[in-house]
């Protein structure tokens, strides 16, 4: 390592050190201080909540890509539909601080979490609340996920790509028609998102040097920079530069919220829409522990309604004609298994808990290759794709929970793993879970470490990060997918085999990838599909 590169990382190691010292401290989850300044920050989530109906005509567990998707399509075809989430709802404001910062988070932060390590290994505490991310440990894994109204978009970089050909048709096996997809529902969801590549005047400002260092790095290594969709308001992030609003998406703010709205998250489209059309209701505080179907054919939610604090406000028993998961791949996958394991819902078949997989998802760090100040813009401008070995792609990003230049260009990899594990419900306990073997973590680490390595050399890059552990890691993933997949679990527009009126409609249903991109567009184009053609047989 460069003398240079070495001093500098130094002093950010010391930086952390005092950043982990200012985070600790032991906040308690009753700690009256952070529930007067949780109130004082964001009171709109204190708010008294309403309950939903007792019956339903249909309801969406979830508020996330597939769910919004669902429920606006729901409510466009005449549906009483009830939306439940577990999450608040938060607001947006340009000058308030209404998310935490990745760099020093509170409890708003977290869901019902008091501590967290995050990418760069930084241990931080803070006080138990029903913050906007779910950080879920698996055997083997993390996973994280929203917890909010909005669901992952909220918490996301807002990158959304649409898979390659040959991958997709890999990957759905045939159960799902890639030139439909292409003509229809990429670019439906697309219009409706605003999705569009970040324009040159926010790409060539300050705070996105980094974004055209690792594109210059990448040429030096024979690569083209592809730009890449994004969900960002271009017009917001420009305020953020003219000093017009608080800065966030270009301050290294987005895995946990944008408070001014820079994120053109669900709720500014599907959600928005959804309830304006009078016919969908959105009831966050209210998280759903269990289902079953009961002899008349109708479904039973268990519902706990919570405050933000985490108390139990009330324990229900919702019943609807139809049900829709759209829980997340971990949610939907945990509500089936147990449901099939209690035998609440005895007739799933076999393949319900299979499937799962984490699209591959590794954290990446190299060095640049000159001093300079990189700036810390979220959204990403670019990306490559590399098949010399496992086929991956590498997305320009930013480091999360770093409030200073560390001299680091971050990546993150997306490879095109098969690796596929089952969830199982274990009775004694009533849990559901899985297993990731750690043989496929080291196999798509091995393979993005390999063409970072390959772009740092090529570069001139003046930082070796391996020897610290930032070079490449896979703890976490961000993307889970599968667990009750399209044309197995259901048929091929999600129609749970055995239960007529269950329906997944999130990640759940994608078999564990998505060819080397970030599954969001996916996620919601397949719930476009599907949902149409549910809608349009009337079941």
């Amino acid at each position: 390592m460069h003398r240079r590169a070495l001093m500098k990382v130094a002093g950010a190691a010391v930086l952390l050190g005092a950043a982990t010292s200012v985070t600790g401290g032991g906040r308690a989850s009753a700690d009256p201080v952070w529930d007067d300044l949780f109130r004082h920050w964001v009171p709109e989530i204190f708010a008294p909540l309403p309950d939903p109906a007792e019956h339903s005509e249909a309801i969406v567990i979830g508020s996330g890509f597939g769910a919004a998707v669902t429920a606006l399509r729901l409510a466009q075809a005449g549906v009483a539909t009830t939306v439940l989430e577990r999450g608040s709802r938060w607001p947006n404001d340009p000058w308030r601080e209404i998310f935490t910062g990745d760099d020093m988070p509170d409890g708003r932060g977290f869901w019902h979490r008091t501590e967290f390590t995050g990418v760069t290994k930084v241990p931080m505490r803070f006080a138990d609340f029903g913050g906007v991310l779910d950080v879920t440990p698996l055997d083997g894994i993390d996973v994280w996920h929203g917890a909010a109204v909005g669901g992952g978009s909220v918490v996301f970089t807002g990158c959304m790509l649409e898979p390659p050909r040959r991958f997709f048709e890999q990957i759905f096996g045939g159960t799902v028609d890639y030139d439909e997809m292409d003509r229809v529902y990429y670019p439906r969801v697309r219009q409706m998102l605003r999705l569009s590549t970040m324009p040159a005047d926010i790409y060539n400002s300050t705070p996105f040097t980094h974004s055209r260092a690792w594109d210059d790095q990448a040429r030096k290594a024979g690569y083209t920079p592809q730009p890449s969709d994004s969900i960002f308001n271009w017009n917001v992030v420009r305020a953020e530069l003219s000093g017009a609003t608080r800065p966030s998406a270009t301050a290294a703010r987005s895995d946990l919220g944008n408070s001014n709205g820079a994120k053109f998250d669900l709720n500014q489209n599907y959600l928005k829409y959804a309830q304006s059309s009078g016919k969908s209701a959105i009831f966050p505080g209210h998280r759903v522990d269990a289902i079953a179907q009961d002899s008349g054919g109708r479904y039973a939610v268990t519902v706990t309604k919570l405050d933000p604090n985490g108390a139990v406000l009330r324990k229900r028993t919702l019943t609807c004609d139809r049900l829709f998961l759209g829980a997340g791949s971990v949610g939907t996958s945990q509500l089936l298994v147990r449901a099939q394991g209690t035998g609440a819902l005895p007739h799933l078949n076999e393949h319900v808990g299979d499937g799962w997989g984490t699209n591959g998802d590794v954290v990446l760090a190299r060095g640049e290759s000159s001093l300079r100040g990189l700036g810390q813009g979220v959204p990403s401008a670019s990306r490559i794709f590399d098949e010399s070995g496992m086929p991956l792609t590498l997305e320009s990003w930013y480091i999360p929970g770093m409030p200073m230049e560390t001299g680091a260009l971050a990546s993150l990899g997306l490879a095109f793993d098969t690796t596929r594990a089952r969830f199982g419900y274990d009775a004694r306990h009533d849990t559901v879970g899985l297993r990731w073997p750690r043989r496929a973590q080291d196999r798509i680490t091995d393979a993005c470490r390999a063409v970072q390595h390959r772009i740092a050399e090529r570069s001139g890059a003046m930082v070796e990060y391996n020897a610290l552990g930032y070079d490449a890691n896979a703890l976490f993933t961000a993307h889970p997918l599968g667990g009750a997949v399209l044309g197995l679990a259901t048929d091929t527009y999600g129609r749970v085999i055995g239960h007529p009126g269950l329906y997944v409609m999130d990640g759940a249903a994608v078999p564990g990838s998505t060819g080397t991109v970030n599954p969001s567009l996916t996620i919601a184009a397949l719930a476009e599909r599907n949902i149409e053609a549910i809608i349009r047989a009337g079941h």
